[in-house]
């Protein structure tokens, strides 16, 4: 069962992965919580640093998860956490921001790369998630530790200025790599003793301090336990990706054909390895809309695993009905197929239903499922975060 502190108990309370700190019921910036748990953070703002100068004691990376331009991520399975700065919006430079929040992450991924006495350098990154309460809206969840890099990731790559464009200003924000350790409770003793660098070291989680001794990273990574997904977990979650799903349903409802070959870039869009070779048409595709290979070996001595795509422009679930699934005929039909060596991928805008996801992933089919809510995620990560940029890639396809 998932741990809650209350507003009053925060002054004292450990950080603990995954616990619920609730924030107060005034309705006013009193009532945010990461100011009583994490003095000196400030009572606003997605980047929060404590500590006067260059150097930091701390600094709070809190995601609302509904910026759609921004859309920081962290991935439960593997423990990195990706972050944008905080230049998000046009008419300042990449390091001219209110907070300098942008300038912290520049330093801090410097020292991170450096030697020990550079990494000491580091202030830790305490990474929170909005997590609404009956008791307070303001209510959020302590997701982990964080420190600058990912392991496997080159330096080149865990920071990196990406262009974004706002009402025809364009303008550069960070994005940001981060590695969650593996440290499931963050002692308050730790945290009052960031003011001096040698008590701080010495009563840091043990992950903490192996990596500034030594840099070598321990990330929290958990195995999901449920491989079955429900419907209502490939529904959109949020306003903004419903609007997505919807605006791409409204768009192919008519035109299924056309869905393929979108189906088809949504793949792509997952990882730049995905090949398209060709989009099938009609009765003569063999029950494939799309086949292709994803490139496995180097690019100087490829190896491919060829597969095959089928789209489902199905009607996804709205306020005005439930939605029209995906069953086991369907993924039947796709995995029959199959050829040797292959995989296959099915893209809907819909859901699958309970049975067909479970047959499918009982019997061990090399099959990729990707419903409504995926849809949707994967076009916000692409930096296609509103409904109106979704419309201008959907004019690729006409209806």
């Amino acid at each position: 069962m998932t741990r809650i502190f209350s507003f009053e108990d925060l002054p004292t309370a450990d950080l603990v992965v995954d616990a619920i700190y609730e924030g107060g019921s005034a309705r006013n910036s009193g009532s945010d919580p990461i100011a009583r748990l994490l003095p000196g953070s400030g009572n606003q703002g997605g980047f929060r640093a404590s500590g006067a100068g260059a150097k930091k004691k701390f600094v709070v990376l809190y995601s609302s998860g509904e910026e759609g331009d921004w859309p920081d991520r962290l991935d439960l399975n593997t423990g990195q956490f990706v972050y944008y700065g905080d230049n998000r919006t046009p008419g300042h430079d990449l390091h001219d921001t209110t907070r300098r929040g942008n300038l912290i992450l520049k330093a801090a991924f410097e020292n991170a790369h450096g030697d020990a006495m550079k990494r000491s350098q580091v202030p830790p990154f305490f990474v929170f998630t909005k997590c609404p309460t009956a008791k307070s809206n303001r209510s959020i969840q302590f997701k982990g530790l964080a420190v600058p890099g990912f392991p496997g990731l080159p330096m080149t790559e865990d920071l990196v200025a990406v262009w974004k464009t706002t009402s025809g200003e364009r303008f550069q924000n960070y994005r940001s790599v981060f590695t969650v350790l593996n440290a499931a409770t963050i002692p308050r003793v730790w945290i009052d003793s960031l003011d001096s660098q040698e008590i701080a070291l010495a009563t840091a989680p043990s992950t903490w301090r192996s990596w500034v001794e030594s840099g070598a990273y321990s990330p929290l990574t958990s195995e999901p336990t449920k491989v079955i997904r429900t419907e209502s977990e490939q529904t959109p979650d949020t306003p903004l990706k419903a609007a997505i799903l919807e605006r791409v349903w409204a768009h192919f409802k008519d035109s299924p054909l056309a869905f393929e070959s979108f189906a088809a870039r949504i793949y792509q869009l997952t990882d730049r390895r995905v090949i398209i070779d060709e989009i099938t048409r009609g009765s003569v595709d063999g029950g494939r809309d799309a086949i292709g290979r994803y490139l496995l070996g180097l690019s100087a001595d490829p190896v491919y695993a060829e597969f095959a795509l089928e789209a489902k422009c199905y009607r996804p679930s709205s306020e005005d009905g439930s939605a029209s699934t995906v069953g086991v005929r369907e993924v039947a039909r796709l995995i029959s197929r199959i050829r040797h060596r292959q995989f296959g991928v099915l893209v809907t805008t819909s859901a699958i239903a309970r049975q067909a996801y479970t047959e499918v992933r009982d019997d061990h089919h090399p099959i990729v499922l990707i419903s409504g809510r995926d849809i949707a995620e994967i076009l916000i990560q692409a930096g296609y975060g509103s409904v109106e940029r979704v419309g201008e890639l959907l004019g690729e396809w006409p209806a």
